[in-house]
């Protein structure tokens, strides 16, 4: 110990003592007053110490207004004993006992059940041993900074035994064992955070120079954290886990060694560095796992939810090797051994998904190949496919065409390329996608609707995902009705994410009428369609804005007849009644009726339709326009209709439960 500047005064039974600085291989002391009350034939004396200033910076506590009341006594074999409050600027109360014996020193700081308990020996003197029972974390604060300056210990309680060496000319030493329970953490913008962990550890912490070195052991139990989008839920038993870090010159940790055992759940092995804000820099770890569902419920959780994919089912095994460097993604060379992937709430699955998948940063190009046996999307069925892949630059293109069998027909993918997320950028994905030969009657039956003919052909140049959003170039083309549909300006965003929206224009072009009515079973119209739908808007495949024109266009040899029941749905949907030349009673007598045009629009938005037809007419807008005797004309009168509403009376229509009501 070094002592400077000192004063001693002293006056009868009274001792003071005023130190500049105190010096220790752990601490030092600044501003320290030293005060002794000793009775005369006392057996005991009151002690007061204060100092201004504490620090000791290898340990990183700090403390000020730092003061010590207890009263103090011998302890019979020449030593002394004090015990009393401790009391520092701006923390709670604690309780410090010291026992200064001949050869050696004890202190211990309490506060309720919480106890740290210091002894030294001065056979010994660089060495310090601390005795830990549920300490909260709060206490370690300072400590673990050292290690790691973001990180905030905020719950749970520490348990154990370290000891700390400090020899003159050799670098600082931490070392014990302890025990974590209940340990809560984050870091102020909220990237890294934990609940509820535990575990037990061996711990070698060293300080040779501006340096840092790191050797943990143990296991961790239950909690979990979060690191970025990674996050993890641990199990009931323990998880081996153990690493080496070194730290220079208030850098970022490097990690020489990292070792996870969670069974056959996922056992890793490798390397990483991180920069000084905890952002993982570099990465070379060996992935293995035989148990894909724990995999994915214990680790890939927040992968899989940005995915869209929360309640993904996975079987099979998985083997890979990742690394990255400089923040960005250098090599994957993953193998999949006969994955099943079952996603029930976005109808997406696969069965034998199998082979390998490597992505590589440099200039050699690496082949690997993945193939599944079956797979399904929304309950329509696909059959087996083979993916191709070459990858250079970081870059996965596929070496040939993709041709997928599906509902009769095929896809098929040209120029698929895969650009994995780097340099600040997400993932993005292009390709042009040719479809041949879609049996519409099948789609329909898998979506829920009934079955007719017509297929789905088109050809989609170049196709783009990029910040979650996916546009088309070119368009598709349905042959159904003996008419075509053409869909254009296709587009859809967070396509894998919450809320799914499609966007897009249809045109109609002569549909045939009757065709159309037999299939839905809306009555009998004949004739033929045209329309279109503009800037359609599907949220999680629900309408919520379209601005939408269908009308029956003359064609030479073509009769324009309408049913008496097609009159009636009309109306019921369109919320429409109808007159004719003839009294209303009389109009029952006929099975159906000539008509001239037939026209009806909706633009939907805020929920609510706001109809037309062909022509207003007074306060309605005519939706039919008769022909010939009788001749019947159907008009709409509310011009604003509650779209959910309008959806109830459609799907009333298409199920047959709208009775005819003559007026």
């Amino acid at each position: 110990m070094l002592l400077l500047a000192c004063s001693l005064q002293v006056q009868a039974r009274t001792v003071t003592a005023k130190i500049a600085r105190v010096t220790t291989a752990v601490a030092t002391l600044e501003g320290v007053e030293v005060r002794l009350d000793w009775p005369a034939d006392a057996d005991s004396g009151e002690l007061l110490l204060r100092a201004a200033r504490v620090d000791a910076p290898d340990v990183g506590y700090r403390f000020r207004a730092l003061a010590w009341r207890c009263p103090l006594m011998r302890d019979g074999q020449g030593g002394w004993r004090c015990d009393g409050e401790l009391r520092a600027h701006g923390g709670k109360p604690l309780r410090l006992s010291l026992a200064l014996a001949s050869g050696s020193t004890d202190a211990t700081l309490s506060q309720g059940a919480a106890s740290v308990a210091l002894h030294r020996n001065a056979a010994t003197p660089d060495d310090t041993a601390i005795d830990l029972a549920q300490v909260p974390v709060a206490w370690v604060q300072a400590l673990s900074s050292q290690a790691w300056s973001d990180g905030r210990l905020t719950a749970g309680t520490v348990d154990g035994a370290i000891a700390v060496r400090t020899p003159a000319q050799r670098p600082m030493q931490v070392e014990g064992d302890f025990k974590l329970a209940g340990i809560a953490l984050e870091t102020p913008d909220g990237a890294i955070a934990g609940e509820q962990l535990g575990g037990r550890f061996h711990v070698d912490y060293r300080k040779p120079g501006n340096a840092a070195m790191l050797s943990l052991d143990g296991a961790l139990r239950g909690g979990q954290f979060l690191y970025d989008t990674t996050y993890v839920v641990l199990p009931g038993h323990d998880v081996p886990v153990g690493l080496d870090a070194m730290q220079r010159g208030g850098q970022g940790w490097a990690l020489s060694s990292i070792r996870w055992d969670d069974g056959d759940a996922l056992a890793a092995r490798g390397t990483a560095s991180f920069g000084p804000d905890a952002t993982l820099r570099d990465l070379d770890i060996e992935l293995h796992s035989r148990d894909m569902p724990s995999l994915a419920a214990r680790y890939l959780s927040g992968w899989l939810g940005i995915a869209g994919l929360s309640e993904l089912d996975a079987s099979g095994a998985l083997d890979a090797r990742v690394r990255m460097a400089d923040g960005a993604l250098a090599s994957v060379d993953a193998r999949v051994h006969d994955v099943t992937l079952e996603a029930a709430g976005k109808g997406l699955s696969f069965t034998g998904l199998d082979g390998d998948l490597r992505v590589s940063d440099g200039d050699a190009p690496v082949d690997s190949t993945l193939r599944w046996r079956s797979g399904s999307l929304q309950g329509i069925a696909f059959g087996p496919a083979t993916l191709p892949w070459r990858s250079a630059g970081g870059v996965l293109r596929s070496r040939a065409p993709v041709v997928v069998p599906v509902l009769g027909g095929q896809l098929r993918f040209d120029g698929l390329v895969i650009q994995p997320p780097a340099g600040g950028e997400g993932l993005q994905v292009g390709f042009g996608l040719a479809l041949q030969g879609l049996e519409l009657g099948e789609l329909s039956q898998a979506l829920g609707g009934p079955a007719f003919g017509g297929t789905l052909d088109g050809n989609i140049p170049a196709a783009r995902y990029a910040g979650d959003r996916l546009d088309f170039d070119g368009g598709l083309s349905m042959q159904v009705f003996d008419g075509s549909i053409d869909v254009t300006a296709l587009s859809m965003e967070r396509p894998f994410g919450v809320a799914p929206t499609l966007s897009a224009d249809f045109a109609l072009r002569d549909l045939d009428l009757l065709a159309i009515t037999e299939v839905f079973d809306v009555g009998s119209i004949s004739g033929r369609l045209d329309g279109r739908i503009d800037d359609l808007r599907l949220v999680d495949w629900t309408p919520v804005a379209f601005d939408a024109e269908l009308h029956t266009v003359r064609r030479h040899g073509v009769r324009q007849r309408i049913s008496q029941r097609a009159v009636q749905d009309i109306s019921s949907v369109g919320d429409a009644s109808f007159v004719g030349s003839l009294q209303g009673r009389l109009i029952g007598l006929f099975d159906d009726f000539g008509y001239a045009r037939i026209g009806i629009s909706c633009r939907l938005a805020n929920q609510v339709c706001a109809m037309d037809g062909l022509h207003s007419s007074g306060d309605g807008f005519t939706i039919v326009e008769g022909s010939g005797i009788p001749r019947l004309d159907v008009v709409g009168f509310n011009r604003n209709v509650d779209w959910p509403t309008l959806v109830e009376r459609i799907t009333a229509v298409g199920s047959g439960d709208v009775t005819p009501v003559f007026e």
